[in-house]
């Protein structure tokens, strides 16, 4: 309770905003498929500033001094002082080792935690933070989530009091009134980039009411009942994949927490790749995207899974999905594998008379209109940020270009389980 928190000066205390906490999931191999961003980070903003590049780096515009360090060193010196990051992820293909050595043990983290999760950080940041916060043994922790761009809320003043008023609290051991601080701060999303503040004691949140939309064969619609004929739908590997769609609303449905995706599906090959797109469309099927931490077009909702990677660890719930990643189980080709996806957390108010859908593809989502362009990415944004999945060596399309089939019938009905949020 509030009111056991002491604010007397702790040694330590940490607030991991829009951070990332497990270097294999989070980062570089999403559902198990490699995510290019690993390799185009380390080209534009890590080899960019090395230290060694001396006078042929930036300058500070503080100091004027040279950013990366006085000394120069040769680019074979600099070649051989950093990893080969991107030839590490591509080698690494597992939760190996490698992997494990950079992943937390979450029984050690005791100190004060504030986590502060964006919506639309889905390639990177907010699976981390909401990780950290329900998995991390201290009994002192916080959680926000906001949305907009990486960077706004971190350096106006909503971030920067926040900010600050834990750590007094904590470091300084300052009565602040942060024991009084809800345990969970949400802005909840509404279209048009509207955010609507809401405090609440736990998450996921414990008035959800968990439901099953379900995946139909007729016209690929969703319905809260099960389907009632057998069907299929296939698609090729790297296509658009299908589409299914929710009636318009008749009341706003709000959806906020984490999001599952039970499928039953066949591949022509050993394996294939699936990319769960959580989508809303207005009233004449204008998509609905948002800001995101990055990209200007970002959907509502992603997950990912690598079929062969399907393994479940003891740490699934029916909300969350966890894959060990551990054991490739290829597939038989033509032969059904059940399937459970984690789609990143997310908020949205669907407003009345407009539409939800989920799209399974079999590549990158894609936003129709305008790329998105950051100085600092390698290349233009076009829905999905830097995190997209194109490399040829971990997709080879004699694979994962075949055809996909989604298995649909009334014992094995697949669906997508939303976090519904009834009115108060």
């Amino acid at each position: 309770m509030a009111s056991c928190i002491s604010s007397a000066p702790h040694l330590a205390a940490i607030c991991p905003w829009e951070g990332a906490a497990d270097m294999y999931r989070d980062l570089s191999h999403h559902g198990g498929i490699l995510c290019d961003f690993i390799k185009n980070w380390y080209d534009m903003q890590v080899r960019t500033v090395q230290y060694g590049l001396g006078k042929r780096g930036p300058k500070s515009r503080v100091t004027g001094k040279p950013v990366c360090g006085d000394i120069e060193l040769s680019d074979a010196e600099l070649l051989e002082n950093r990893e080969n990051f991107a030839q590490s992820a591509l080698k690494h293909t597992m939760d190996d080792s490698y992997w494990r050595a950079r992943m937390p043990d979450w029984s050690k983290v005791t100190v004060p935690i504030f986590s502060s999760a964006n919506w639309g950080g889905q390639g990177l940041h907010p699976r981390g933070n909401f990780e950290g916060f329900t998995r991390a043994a201290s009994k002192e922790k916080w959680l926000e989530v906001h949305g907009i761009e990486h960077w706004t809320h971190f350096y106006t003043d909503y971030g920067r009091e926040l900010q600050l008023k834990f750590f007094d609290y904590f470091l300084h051991g300052k009565k602040n009134g942060w024991n009084r601080q809800p345990k969970v701060l949400l802005n909840i999303r509404h279209p048009g980039e509207k955010f609507v503040k809401r405090s609440e004691d736990e998450w996921p949140l414990k008035k959800t009411r968990w439901t099953r939309f379900y995946l139909q064969t007729d016209a690929a619609t969703l319905s809260t009942k099960p389907p009632l004929q057998s069907g299929k739908i296939s698609y090729k590997g790297f296509s658009e994949g299908a589409t299914f769609m929710l009636p318009p609303q008749t009341n706003d449905l709000e959806i906020t927490g984490p999001i599952a995706v039970k499928l039953f599906l066949s591949s022509s090959t050993t394996d294939a790749d699936v990319f769960a797109v959580l989508r809303v469309f207005t009233p004449d099927l204008q998509e609905v995207v948002f800001q995101g931490a990055l990209d200007p077009h970002t959907p509502i909702g992603q997950g990912w899974l690598r079929a062969s990677h399907r393994k479940l660890d003891s740490l699934s719930k029916p909300y969350r999905p966890y894959h060990t990643h551990d054991e490739k189980q290829p597939l038989k080709p033509n032969q059904q594998v059940e399937l459970d996806i984690e789609i990143i957390p997310t908020s949205i108010v669907v407003p009345a008379g407009y539409r939800l859908a989920l799209s399974l593809r079999g590549k990158d989502y894609v936003y129709p209109g305008p790329a998105g362009v950051l100085s600092n990415m390698k290349y233009p944004m076009t829905g999905c940020g830097p995190f997209t999945h194109t490399d040829s060596k971990d997709r080879p399309a004699r694979i994962f270009d075949g055809v996909n089939t989604i298995h649909i019938s009334p014992k094995k009905a697949p669906y997508i389980l939303l976090p519904v949020i009834p009115k108060s």
